[in-house]
């Protein structure tokens, strides 16, 4: 996103050859550093946290729900794919106006009871879509007041854009919910209605006469219901530890491929997700890059912010999107969810898990950003003696000045809260502690408490 403030695009929120992921835990920690995960990041002992995620990952979760025309495939890495289709479609991609015949299949969840009934959910999924083929996920919830929601398309995805433009759906509403992008999100929860249950709907579309098949490895949805809030409660430093995390602007692409958000100066998000892509081992061959103009710098993040691109949202800020994007890179996963606190980020820097955090904050917010902003994502990377935050930040002049070092306390507020006052002093949102995480397939014992801390698995 901008740095500029803006009109949001939420209810509640503003606005490949891959190196192996090394199995001891992960990439380099800055040399000094200390710092590991304690019994804090035990997940009997985690703190109530008003998040609920629910993830299919497994071969037996695959086999659960309902399939037409699906089946599950086993492996190292179990998923689900078209089997025998279920049938044929039409779709008219409304970004082309082109009209193509697709043989189609589907998975249904079973339903997901919320442990934290939701205001809010968010979807993501990793998944393999060659040419030639694409993904829809769709969700179905049931209210606390017993009646139901329509199917809310969630996202139309692939990997590419040869064959369809990627998009999410707009104008979707039952007059209690509505779909604002990426995100689920009760029209008023001031009445007390809330999201009780969900399923998710997956269909898989190829071309006719095909073999080719989508491979989905991971859905599931973030559930929330966190409160309004313009303060949150001061955590307490934990951490002294910093990440070796590549480097990257959004600043030094201004003006470069308009036609993805007006260029770099709104690539906050794909620049970000480069990053932590880089530093698990990801990288993208000559051959993916060539469409780059060779006079630009980092060709990598032009590539990241056109396969982020989302053409009904116009912006590279789809978070779904970019989880998905992630996890094109081998040996990766990504999932869009809301952390708590510091303290969790401190959990997951520990296990040497980076995250990409969405903040919104007024310039005189933040000391040492210089901006100010209605949704920005940075990349958090560690921590200071004195418990001050290190992130990557892209809204930099360049890469040698990414890295920054933000106050604790006025960082923590900027992101956790749900409410804030815009420049013209009207109250707007906050994002709430939504952030990115993307993590081997393959996590580490360690990783993987500190993930089931901040609860996700």
């Amino acid at each position: 996103m901008s740095r500029a403030e803006q009109p949001s695009r939420r209810t509640v929120l503003t606005a490949a050859v891959v190196a192996a992921v090394a199995g001891s835990g992960g990439p380099a920690v800055a040399e000094g550093a200390g710092g590991a995960v304690t019994d804090a990041a035990d997940p009997a002992q985690a703190p109530v946290r008003p998040v609920d995620n629910r993830f299919w990952t497994t071969y037996t979760d695959w086999r659960g729900g309902t399939a037409k025309g699906t089946r599950a495939v086993a492996g190292s890495r179990p998923g689900v794919v078209i089997g025998a289709p279920a049938g044929m479609t039409d779709y008219t991609d409304p970004h082309t106006g082109r009209t193509a015949a697709w043989e189609y299949a589907t998975w249904t969840s079973p339903v997901h009871k919320l442990a934290v009934p939701a205001t809010e959910a968010i979807a993501s999924w990793n998944a393999h879509t060659p040419a030639g083929t694409w993904l829809q996920v769709e969700l179905k919830g049931t209210y606390s007041d017993g009646s139901a929601t329509p199917w809310y398309v969630m996202g139309r995805w692939a990997a590419g854009d040869q064959d369809i433009k990627r998009t999410s759906v707009d104008d979707q509403s039952d007059g209690k919910s509505s779909i604002s992008t990426d995100t689920f999100a009760v029209d008023d929860p001031a009445t007390g209605l809330r999201l009780a249950s969900y399923r998710l709907r997956l269909t898989l579309y190829r071309k006719p006469g095909t073999k080719t098949t989508p491979t989905v490895w991971r859905l599931g949805a973030m559930g929330s219901d966190v409160p309004d809030r313009f303060t949150v409660p001061a955590s307490a430093p934990g951490l002294a530890q910093e990440l070796i995390v590549p480097r990257y602007s959004q600043e030094i692409h201004v003006g470069q491929y308009p036609e993805y958000d007006n260029g770099g100066e709104a690539w906050c998000s794909p620049t970000s997700s480069q990053m932590i892509i880089e530093y698990w081992g990801g990288r993208l061959t000559r051959e993916q890059l060539a469409w780059v103009d060779p006079s630009y710098a980092d060709p990598q993040v032009c590539h990241a912010a056109r396969f982020t691109y989302d053409h009904q949202y116009a912006g590279c800020g789809n978070w779904p999107f970019n989880a998905a994007y992630a996890a094109t890179f081998k040996g990766l996963q990504g999932v869009v969810t809301r952390l708590g606190s510091l303290t969790d980020l401190e959990t997951l820097i520990a296990a040497g898990i980076p995250a990409m955090t969405s903040q919104s904050f007024l310039k005189e917010e933040l000391t040492g950003a210089g901006y100010g902003t209605a949704g920005h994502l940075m990349t958090v990377i560690g921590f200071t003696a004195s418990g001050d935050v290190i992130a990557n930040d892209p809204a930099s002049p360049s890469n040698e000045t990414v890295r920054r070092v933000y106050k604790r306390r006025e960082w923590e507020n900027i992101w956790l809260r749900t409410k804030r006052y815009n420049a013209g002093g009207k109250v707007v949102s906050g994002t709430g502690g939504v952030c990115y995480l993307y993590f081997p397939d393959r996590p580490t014992s360690r990783q993987l408490k500190a993930l089931a801390a901040v609860g996700v698995r």
